[in-house]
């Protein structure tokens, strides 16, 4: 009984969880793909992320946004496809050791079980930072995926845990 209960919170606790992912995002722009009589139009629409523990460093990630009655409604599943270009934007400094691999975002596509994901991985060899986006399913995820680099100047090792 106490799980039936519980269950409609479940909703309003993905929605909030969602939405603070998506406050991180700043939205640089969009262009419509398709008209749609009823809802917003599909488009294409591009976000900044500032890496949170490397200052200097934004990501710009590109993807395919639904329209229509179930894009304005919050319930269409967004395509898993997305492009990603992250760039030193000013100084860069880390502000802690990193890890070899972390997510730095993840955005959700669908009500429940579909996410965007943004990863960074340490190259220690080149001194470069290599971020990765693509999306996933609870169950099968995709392999639709993008890559960027930011190098990052020797005088200025990445420290690593």
């Amino acid at each position: 009984m106490k799980c039936i209960r519980a269950l409609p919170v479940l909703p309003v606790l993905l929605f909030f969880s969602a939405t603070a992912a998506l406050a991180r995002a700043e939205p640089v722009g969009e262009v419509d793909t398709v008209f749609k009589f009823i809802g917003p139009d599909h488009k294409i629409v591009v976000e900044a992320y500032d890496d949170p523990k490397v200052n200097g460093v934004t990501c710009y990630v590109s993807r395919a946004k639904t329209g229509g009655v179930s894009g304005a409604l919050g319930l269409a599943e967004d395509k898993a496809e997305a492009s990603i270009a992250c760039r030193q934007v000013g100084p860069v400094s880390v502000t802690q050791p990193l890890p070899k691999r972390e997510e730095v975002y993840s955005e959700r596509l669908s009500i429940l079980f579909k996410r965007l994901r943004v990863v960074r991985m340490v190259d220690a060899k080149r001194n470069t930072l290599v971020y990765l986006t693509y999306s996933d399913l609870l169950i099968d995820g995709s392999p639709k995926n993008s890559i960027t680099a930011v190098p990052i100047d020797r005088a200025t090792p990445i420290p690593q845990k």
